[in-house]
C-alpha cells in the first residue's frame, strides 16, 4: 500500500510462562486506554480463538492473530500498519512464555521491533521476581524489554520489593493486585468466550479500574512500515458461504472472514443450534467450537441435520474444522459419557477425553498448493473411512493429522488459516 509508515505507541505482553496472567493484562490495559479515549488495537501472537474474543471485547475492536510461521512476516507486518494507522496504542499478547516455541514470541517481538512488557505472577516471590526479568531480558536472541508488570501482588509493600529488585534500566511499569483483581474463568481449551461469562462488561470495568500502569504518553512508539501483500482477486465474486456461528461453533479466524469477503463472497450466519435450515447458500463453512457441550440440541435439531445431507448430496462444498467436523459425525460422546447422535455425513464417532490429544502447527497439502493452519483438540476419532491424506506437522516431534474428503466435503482437526493461501482457499469454496 501507498500510505506512509506511523509512529504508534505498542506492547508486546509476554511473560516466563503461560498462566502468568497475560490476557487479563492485556485486557486490563486495552479497556483503560479505551476509558481514557485512546483508539486501541489489540493482536494475539499464535494461533488462539479464544483470547482475541476476551480482548476483542476489552478494546472494541476485531483482534486478529499474528504468526510469523502460520500468518507470515509480511502478512503480520501489514496487518501491524494497517493498525497503527487507525489507533493510538497497539497491545500483542504474546503466547505462552516468551522463548517458547519455533518461532517463538520473542521472535515476533523482535521481527518488528515490539517493545517487550514482561507480565510475572509475583504472588509467591520478592527478589526473585527481578532474577526472572534479567533473565528473560539477557537470554540469547532477546527483543527489547520496555519494562516489568507484577501480576497479583499482595500490598504496597510487595509491590515496593518488586520494583527494587528489577535490573538497571527495566523498571516497573504496572501492576495488579492479588485481591480484588477479578478472575477470567476458564475451561478444557482456555477462557470462556465473553458472552458465557456472566458479567463480563462489569468484571473488564474492574479490572481497568484495579490496573496500576502508566498514562499513555509513557509508553514505548515505534515504526510501523507497510509490506507488499498481494491483493486478493475476485474469485469468489458472486459466491454465497453459510458460515456456522453460535455458542457451539465459534472459533473462526477473523482473518478468514475477512479474506472471503474480500475475493467477493457475502457470507450468511446461522445457527446449527437455533436454524432449521440453511440460509440460501453455494458454500458451507462449519468451523470449530464446543459442539460437545450442546450435543442435547445439536442432536435434536434434525431439519438442520437434512438440509447438510441435502447441501452434500447437491455436490455443493463444505469445510468442516474440528468442532465442525465432529458435528458431522454419526455420534459424539462427551467427558460425562452423554452420547449425541449427529449429521451423520461423516461415517464415524468421536469421544471427548480429559487429556490433551493433539497441539501443534501444521501443513495442509492440497492438488493446487498448501494451505497452513493448527489443531488443538481433547477428542479422539473412529472413522470407517480412510483418510485421503494428512498433515504435516510444523515441528518436527509433532503429530500429523488426518483429513478425510467425501464429494466437496474437506474435513479433519485442523483449523485452517485461509490467508495462508488465497488461491487455494477460494478453491475450497468455489461451487
Amino acid at each position: 500500500m501507498s500510505a506512509a509508515a506511523r509512529r504508534c505507541r505498542a506492547l508486546f505482553v509476554a511473560a516466563p510462562a503461560s498462566g502468568q496472567g497475560k490476557t487479563t493484562v492485556t485486557a486490563a490495559l486495552a479497556r483503560r486506554h479505551v476509558r481514557q479515549g485512546a483508539r486501541v488495537r489489540v493482536f494475539k501472537a499464535g494461533p488462539d480463538f479464544l483470547d482475541p474474543l476476551l480482548l476483542a471485547a476489552a478494546a472494541g475492536s476485531p483482534v486478529h492473530n499474528l504468526d510469523l510461521w502460520m500468518v507470515g512476516e509480511a502478512q503480520c507486518r501489514q496487518l501491524l500498519a494497517e493498525a497503527a494507522r487507525e489507533a493510538d496504542l497497539i497491545l500483542v499478547e504474546g503466547v505462552m512464555g516468551l522463548y517458547d516455541g519455533t518461532p517463538s514470541g520473542a521472535d515476533l517481538a523482535r521481527a518488528f521491533d515490539l517493545p517487550v512488557l514482561a507480565v510475572i505472577d509475583a504472588s509467591a516471590m520478592a527478589q526473585t521476581f527481578g532474577a526472572l526479568v534479567h533473565g528473560l531480558a539477557t537470554w540469547p536472541g532477546h527483543p527489547r524489554i520496555a519494562g516489568a508488570f507484577a501480576n497479583r501482588v499482595g500490598s504496597h509493600g510487595h509491590r515496593q520489593m518488586l520494583a527494587e529488585s528489577l535490573p538497571a534500566g527495566i523498571p516497573l511499569l504496572g501492576a495488579l493486585p492479588r485481591d480484588p483483581a477479578p478472575a477470567l474463568p476458564s475451561r478444557h481449551l482456555g477462557l470462556l468466550p465473553p458472552d458465557e461469562i456472566a458479567g463480563i462488561e462489569e468484571t473488564l470495568e474492574a479490572l481497568a479500574q484495579a490496573i496500576d500502569a502508566p498514562p499513555l504518553e509513557a509508553l514505548p512508539e515505534i515504526d510501523f512500515a507497510d509490506a507488499p501483500v498481494a491483493t486478493p482477486t475476485t474469485e469468489l465474486a458472486g459466491v454465497r458461504i453459510a458460515v456456522a456461528r453460535d455458542a457451539a461453533f465459534a472459533f473462526c479466524y477473523p482473518a478468514n472472514l475477512s479474506l472471503l469477503t474480500a475475493m467477493g463472497a457475502s457470507l450468511a450466519f446461522f445457527s446449527p443450534l437455533e436454524d432449521r435450515r440453511l440460509p440460501p447458500c453455494d458454500a458451507l463453512y462449519l468451523p470449530g467450537g464446543y459442539p460437545e457441550l450442546h450435543l442435547a440440541r445439536l442432536s435434536a435439531n434434525l431439519a438442520m441435520h437434512d438440509a447438510i445431507h441435502a447441501h452434500h448430496r447437491a455436490g455443493r462444498p463444505i469445510v468442516a474444522e474440528c468442532g465442525g467436523m465432529l458435528y458431522l459425525l454419526e455420534s459424539l460422546t462427551d467427558a460425562r459419557g452423554e452420547v449425541g447422535a449427529l449429521v451423520g455425513l461423516l461415517p464415524g464417532r468421536a469421544h471427548l477425553q480429559r487429556s490433551l490429544a493433539n497441539l501443534g502447527l501444521q501443513t495442509l497439502a492440497l492438488p493446487g498448493g498448501e494451505l497452513r493452519g493448527h489443531s488443538f483438540h481433547y477428542s479422539t476419532t473412529e472413522m470407517n473411512l480412510a483418510p485421503a491424506g494428512e498433515t504435516r506437522p510444523a515441528r518436527h516431534h509433532g503429530r500429523p493429522e488426518p483429513v478425510w474428503h467425501i464429494g466437496r466435503l474437506l474435513a479433519g482437526y485442523l483449523h485452517l488459516y485461509l490467508p495462508s493461501n488465497p488461491a487455494l482457499a477460494a478453491a475450497l469454496f468455489r461451487p
